[in-house]
């Protein structure tokens, strides 16, 4: 029975998440603030298969309480959020959050997307002992690892399975459809800026190296791979 970790000053938020989250066959803990669950986290990195969580919260915000959470415990996270704008989503990304949700929301849209987000990180499979290597760019996909000129890049879990993805089909035409469905799952529910965003922290993350990926204006994307 998967485990999840519900962070949200407002009880009646936490107890509506509950309520259908039981009914799906969830367990679920609760805390009250940033400070606590990043103390639940380091007490049992383990323990939990997603963590919801709000982002504006007294003591410590959801942003930093996920940087916190991340050093020690690496759930999936879906944000909670009264704030729409792109800014805060793309931080929400670069921190390498899952799904970002704005309120109010449908509690039965949010348990489909907290099963889809399980779903997806129960069921990566890595291809064994595959490296690409072009030019300083190498991507390890068995150790998952990537490095630009002999430095490590911190990649996000969802930056790296687009990475991935777009690696494996170098040189191919990949249409937005294909990359949503397969990088985030037929059942995938959010828009298609959620793509869009991931490409342009993707391209931040691989510097000079960035214009591999090309945008194919009204199709979608092709990761060029040239010898």
């Amino acid at each position: 029975m998967e485990r999840l970790l519900v962070v949200d000053d407002e009880e009646k938020i936490r107890l509506l998440i509950r309520k259908y989250a039981e009914f799906e066959g969830y367990t679920v803990v609760e805390a009250g603030d940033g400070m606590s669950a990043v103390q639940l986290c380091r007490d049992h990195p383990r323990d939990f298969d997603l963590i919801v969580m709000d982002v504006m919260m007294p003591e410590l915000d959801g942003f930093s309480a996920v940087r916190e959470i991340r050093k020690v415990c690496q759930a999936p996270v879906l944000m909670l959020s009264a704030r729409g704008e792109e800014y805060d989503k793309i931080h929400g990304f670069e921190l390498g959050i899952d799904d970002y949700v704005v309120k109010p929301f449908s509690p039965k849209e949010l348990m489909m997307r907290i099963a889809a987000i399980i779903k997806r990180s129960k069921s990566s499979d890595t291809p064994q002992n595959e490296v690409l290597e072009v030019k300083g760019l190498r991507v390890d996909f068995t150790a998952r690892i990537v490095t630009v000129d002999g430095q490590k890049v911190e990649l996000s879990p969802k930056e790296y399975d687009l990475l991935f993805y777009l690696a494996k089909n170098r040189n191919i035409a990949l249409t937005r459809e294909q990359l949503i469905t397969n990088v985030w799952g037929y059942d995938f529910y959010g828009d298609d800026r959620t793509l869009d965003t991931h490409i342009k922290l993707l391209r931040k993350s691989l510097q000079e190296y960035s214009s591999m990926i090309v945008t194919l204006r009204g199709v979608g994307y092709r990761f060029e791979k040239k010898d």
